[in-house]
């Protein structure tokens, strides 16, 4: 198709497709099986040479009608208040002006719900040893409900911080620990909600957050390294991006847009699709027993999965239960109230 990007086996660089034709007529696009001459081409090019599509320009219109659809939202901006022997206080809210993908209009009722809740444990010299819990919601489709999407803790959390010091936001520097996490989980955040939406969605999110775990692994900062836990920055952001895992976001998406956004509509159909989700993740942990999506999981889901079934049929209970319990051995206190019978 015009417009898409080409390589050729004996060249190094790419070709813009600029012309095509059939003969001596001009075409936009080529079918399967057509014998046709791109032309405005120079190089080391002869008869019988491979030709290997690099690029497409559909696709690529597709994904950018994607990133800026009825779903699309920006990201977050984040006032913090940080004093000694008083409470923390993060107030977020959303700058439609600071991110540059954002062309859509976003009403009230889009944005996204996130909590902050630092919890200080030692200060010493303007150096904050913390928590921090993070949480977030995006609203269920035509309904008055919000479903929780992350609630993680953060227990590797230490920063340097004078009062009235400015955080400035960096794409590609460190500027400092505190607004280098703050973005991170920005970033997972809204990973997080895009992947609900649609498949894979949140994509470009979890890149920039391996980007930002890239640069606080050179800060020597806690939290940051490979393998030091399986519960940290690190791990929360390969979890998102390493093909072991990448089963749980397509049950993700199943879960909240077929499922969960299904729900007015058809509770049976609904749940049908959560029930195929929650398999998935049966595989998923069969690939992986020791991912952070699996407490990502529970922590955000299982008191709402245990609400979902409790007006399901008997049987449909009975399965659900030991397809959770086979995930989540030591949840039974919990995961045996699907069992109970609906009054």
């Amino acid at each position: 198709e015009i417009g898409d990007t080409i390589s050729l086996e004996k060249e190094t660089g790419s070709y813009n497709v600029s012309e095509l034709m059939i003969k001596d007529k001009n075409i936009k696009e080529t079918s399967i099986g057509q014998t046709v001459t791109i032309g405005r081409m120079k190089g080391n090019i002869n008869l019988g040479n491979k030709i290997y599509k690099i690029s497409s320009k559909k696709l690529n219109l597709i994904a950018h009608d994607s990133i800026n659809g009825e779903h699309r939202k920006v990201p977050l901006n984040c006032t913090i208040k940080i004093k000694h022997n008083e409470p923390i206080q993060i107030r977020v809210t959303l700058s439609p002006s600071a991110f540059s993908l954002n062309n859509a209009q976003i009403s009230n009722n889009e944005r996204i719900e996130c909590t902050f809740l630092l919890t200080v444990n030692e200060v010493e010299d303007n150096r904050y040893k913390c928590d921090l819990q993070v949480q977030s919601r995006r609203p269920v489709y035509n309904a008055s409900y919000s479903t929780a999407m992350l609630n993680f803790r953060d227990t590797e959390f230490e920063f340097n911080y004078q009062e009235y010091e400015p955080l400035v936001y960096n794409e590609n520097t460190l500027e400092s620990n505190l607004t280098a996490v703050i973005d991170f989980y920005v970033y997972m955040i809204l990973g997080l909600d895009f992947d609900s939406f649609s498949p894979e969605g949140g994509t470009v999110f979890f890149q920039k957050a391996e980007k930002i775990v890239a640069m606080g692994q050179s800060s020597m900062e806690i939290g940051w390294k490979a393998f030091e836990s399986n519960r940290n920055r690190h791990a929360l952001m390969s979890a998102f991006i390493e093909p072991r895992t990448a089963l749980f976001r397509q049950l993700w998406y199943t879960y909240h847009r077929k499922g969960l956004d299904e729900m007015t509509v058809s509770a049976d159909k609904g749940r049908a699709k959560i029930t195929e989700a929650i398999n998935q993740l049966k595989e998923v942990r069969s690939e992986s027993s020791t991912s952070v999506v699996l407490p990502i999981f529970s922590d955000s889901k299982l008191d709402e999965v245990i609400n979902i079934y409790s007006k399901a049929p008997q049987q449909e209970k009975e399965d659900i239960y030991k397809i959770l319990i086979g995930i989540y051995p030591t949840e039974n206190s919990r995961l045996k109230a699907i069992r109970e019978e609906s009054r």
